[in-house]
């Protein structure tokens, strides 16, 4: 039996391309994989810790073996079961908007709490990194009001795909695969409606052999 952690960072629950598409994936996942464990972490509604400065000053002196306080410890401690959390699953599936070209702001604060050394990725001695979230499949389903196509002049303005390609790359992922809803917005709604059925279809089909 796999677990699967279904990431939603859109806030926008029943008005969002990108969650509605992730939807059909999971429920065609479901019927394909019986048994398998699935849950949903909402990073609009989830609590995740700051990562401010008792955060930061209790990571160095934590993992650091430096002197530290019980309130370190906890601080870290709050920070470690994020990791944990998510470093549990087999599997991942994950709903990603573009905002401002990019990620949204709380997906971007996930991935600064659980990119950590000594638990998703280490540094060798020949100051090379290594990811530790290694042997895992994701998959992405991505949405933009307009268009990024690859080879095209709005592919410049992608930081969106490009970052979560790298980033986790960066802490082990070499399975990523993905589906693209575009345009939601500067097509008008016809072509949305269109691009978000074929998503749908596509991803449907993606998730028997996920």
């Amino acid at each position: 039996m796999s677990r699967i952690l279904y990431i939603k960072a859109s806030p926008r629950t029943g008005r969002s391309y990108s969650v509605a598409v992730a939807d059909a994936f999971i429920e065609s996942y479901r019927q394909s994989h019986e048994g398998d464990k699935i849950e949903t972490i909402d990073l609009f509604q989830k609590k995740l810790p700051a990562f401010d400065l008792a955060a930061v000053t209790a990571k160095y002196k934590v993992i650091h073996t430096e002197q530290h306080t019980a309130q370190d410890k906890q601080i870290w401690a709050e920070v470690v079961s994020v990791i944990d959390e998510f470093k549990s699953a087999d599997k991942y599936v994950m709903a990603v908007p573009m905002w401002n070209f990019s990620i949204p702001y709380r997906l971007k604060q996930y991935i600064d709490v659980i990119v950590q050394p000594g638990q998703t990725f280490a540094v060798g001695a020949d100051g090379n990194y290594e990811g530790l979230v290694k042997g895992k499949p994701v998959f992405i389903v991505y949405s933009r009001g307009g268009e990024y196509v690859p080879g095209t002049a709005g592919e410049a303005f992608d930081f969106q795909k490009r970052y979560l390609d790298l980033i986790l790359g960066f802490i082990g992922f070499r399975d990523i695969r993905f589906v693209t809803v575009e345009p939601t917005l500067n097509g008008g709604p016809d072509v949305a409606k269109q691009k978000r059925a074929e998503a749908i279809e596509k991803a449907t089909q993606m998730a028997k052999k996920f």
